[in-house]
């Protein structure tokens, strides 16, 4: 099957769009590993990639995330199978998401989404999400990215945080709640770094920032990770899926998507603000080591790689079968 995956590659913004380029990447190599033929099509400002769709005619166009701003007319003008990935519906990108009483007028005015086939979102709250905001049920598919597998390890006694060191990613809460002598590597960078380091107790590293190769590889030989963010109302990071690929229960704190979707997967435990984190931790440490296998499984389950690909190809099967030639 020849897939024509659209994306705008680095035209997106925030701290999420690194992470939204390299899911796509992701996808186009376990697309090609699976046997078909993958296209990666450049879309944005001033860059309409309907010539370049044409050309390569591909049986299935699967879109990305567009920037803001970026023309859509085009597809009105494809005929064949059309795809289309939402992001996390998260206050950041609040005054850009296609909801029907947004500046845009939203999904029923929006040509790219009232031509697609088939919209895909990352989680069950964003299926709710956007069947609030007018997009019709039976055209949406959950199908969260996958992440690749991570070599096993033991584990061992030091956790894990990782993200920008700013406002609204709470890791400067985090920090100075953390309890001394615990050990907690911390992984980024971010104006807030110095207070960080000013309010941590001294078993706190602070590693810097690092690509997502070398913090996939360092995540096996951790206790756990924590995931203290509560200003993406809507989101579960994709730190969420490496971490259970790596065999690491997950902490997460009250406020944002993350608690739903561990207390689901059962893969750790979840604690507010106002409860003590010692006590929190203590009670992860007697059952985070006969998690691991679990978080593993889920991993292969929901978010490796096979799995998203035969999904995904479910969906392009069905699609396909009744579709008119591309033009």
């Amino acid at each position: 099957m020849r897939v024509a995956l659209v994306h705008s590659f680095g035209g997106l913004t925030g701290s999420g769009a690194r992470d939204a380029d390299e899911a796509v990447l992701d996808q186009a190599v376990a697309l090609g590993g699976a046997g078909h033929d993958v296209r990666l099509v450049a879309a944005g400002l001033g860059r309409d990639p309907l010539s370049a769709l044409r050309a390569f005619a591909p049986d299935v166009v699967h879109v990305h995330q567009l920037a803001p701003g970026s023309g859509r007319a085009w597809a009105a003008e494809w005929t064949g199978p059309l795809v289309v990935t939402l992001p996390e519906p998260g206050p950041a990108r609040a005054r850009w998401l296609p909801f029907p009483r947004g500046p845009r007028g939203g999904a029923r005015t929006d040509p790219l989404l009232r031509r697609a086939d088939r919209v895909v979102v990352l989680s069950d709250l964003g299926r709710e999400t956007y069947e609030r905001a007018g997009l019709p049920p039976e055209r949406i598919t959950v199908l969260p990215h996958h992440v690749p597998a991570a070599e096993r390890s033991p584990g061992g006694d030091v956790w894990v945080c990782a993200g920008r060191l700013a406002a609204g990613e709470n890791i400067f809460d985090l920090v100075r709640r953390w309890p001394a002598g615990r050990r907690l590597d911390v992984f980024g960078t971010g104006p807030l770094e110095q207070a960080c380091r000013a309010a941590a107790p001294a078993s706190v590293r602070f590693l810097g920032a690092v690509g997502r190769p070398a913090l996939r590889r360092a995540l096996p030989g951790h206790r756990g990770l924590v995931l203290p963010g509560r200003w993406r109302a809507g989101t579960v990071p994709r730190l969420y899926p490496e971490a259970l690929a790596a065999g690491l229960p997950v902490l997460a704190f009250e406020g944002s998507a993350a608690p739903r979707t561990v207390r689901a997967d059962g893969t750790g435990t979840v604690t507010g603000w106002d409860a003590p984190l010692a006590a929190a931790l203590d009670a992860a440490d007697r059952i985070f080591p006969a998690l691991r296998e679990h978080c593993r499984g889920v991993h292969a389950k929901r978010y490796g790689e096979a799995a998203w690909a035969e999904r995904v190809e479910r969906l392009y099967d069905e699609l396909t079968a009744t579709a008119p030639p591309a033009p």
